[in-house]
């Protein structure tokens, strides 16, 4: 088979383009305008294209490299078969203003142009659940229409993280988009999907790291998946697990919510534990060799925005299922009109 190629925007720590690669997807391009995740992706996938600023880099505006708004699409023009991305959830998030289109930071809009430019088979975009909300109902009618007009067939889906054996619930809307002989051939994830285990059985080993005499205690407590993680903008003070809500739910499964720790507890500690970033990493799914830049409030940003891989691979592998079999459709009828 040809091997399949991507370009992803707002590609943040790598969560999205490690599923997708994992799916079978060879990265052209991963555009990105957060100088820590820039340096996370280098660092972890040397080879991939990334566009963005260099680490330490200060003052990001318009325009700079990494800037949606400023990237084109037209040097792939007719070399793409996925164009992805996981575009801003503030416009849509329910815990803001929920301004839509309203909202500076919705890029819905560069998605769609950067789309025309480059021409891929296929579009994935994730998103927050309140994109799917009434409220916006005629917001996604009118990115359906724009898709319909640009020659492809597209359809919105909600996921929970936990359905991909990740013990976080992570509701996300997710839109994909392809060209009618290959949207005939896309099938949503079915029921097949993995079990989320809990945040216990997940984190049992990590926490007994320094040998910890109430891990096995805390791992029987912890036996269910937990709140949703949330990154927080530059504008949230440091790297706690949420609002007061996720908080106490985080504080039900014996996990102190106030903060991240440096280190796993140690062998007498007492009390609730806190999580470390590489706890909270593999609560989204990246494998504990992939390294985050910065320190430990960037790390979280990184990790607590990212879009789990598991989810990425399980929509990336349909999506290339249906590409596969339209290709050999395609030259199965040109092979019977020769």
């Amino acid at each position: 088979m040809k091997e399949l190629t991507s370009i992803e925007i707002c590609a943040g720590a790598g969560g999205q383009a490690l599923g997708l690669e994992r799916a079978g997807f060879a990265h052209l391009a991963a555009v990105e305008i957060d100088p820590w995740a820039c340096t996370t992706l280098r660092t972890n996938r040397p080879q991939w294209r990334v566009v963005g600023p260099l680490e330490g880099f200060k003052g990001l505006v318009d325009g700079l490299p990494g800037d949606v708004r400023s990237f084109s699409g037209k040097e792939w023009k007719g070399e793409v078969d996925l164009l992805a991305g996981g575009v801003p959830c503030p416009p849509f998030s329910m815990a803001g203003l929920q301004l839509g289109r309203d909202d500076e930071r919705d890029l819905f809009p560069e998605a769609l142009r950067i789309a025309a430019e480059c021409e891929p088979r296929a579009i994935m975009l994730e998103n927050v659940r309140g994109l799917l909300s009434p409220k916006f109902a005629s917001y996604r009618d009118e990115i359906l229409s724009r898709l319909r007009a640009m020659g492809y067939e597209a359809d919105w889906e909600l996921f929970n993280a936990s359905d991909f054996g990740v013990p976080q619930l992570r509701p996300r809307s997710i839109l994909v988009a392809l060209r009618p002989d290959a949207f005939e051939h896309f099938a949503w994830p079915g029921s097949d999907l993995l079990a989320a285990g809990t945040v216990g059985g997940l984190l049992k080993d990590l926490m007994a790291a320094r040998d910890w005499l109430q891990t096995a205690d805390w791992a029987a407590s912890a036996n269910r998946i937990g709140p949703t993680l949330v990154g927080g903008s530059k504008k949230h003070g440091g790297p706690d697990l949420g609002p007061t809500r996720a908080k106490k739910a985080w504080a039900e499964l014996g996990v102190d919510g106030k903060g991240l720790a440096d280190f796993a507890p140690d062998k007498h500690f007492r009390g609730m534990p806190r999580l470390t970033a590489r706890m909270t990493a593999r609560l989204q799914g990246f494998p504990d060799d992939w390294q985050f830049a910065g320190r430990k409030t960037a790390q979280y940003r990184q990790i607590g925005n990212a879009f789990p891989p598991p989810v990425a691979h399980a929509i990336g592998e349909q999506i290339a299922v249906a590409l596969h079999a339209a290709s050999v459709e395609h030259g199965s009828a040109t092979s019977i009109a020769a």
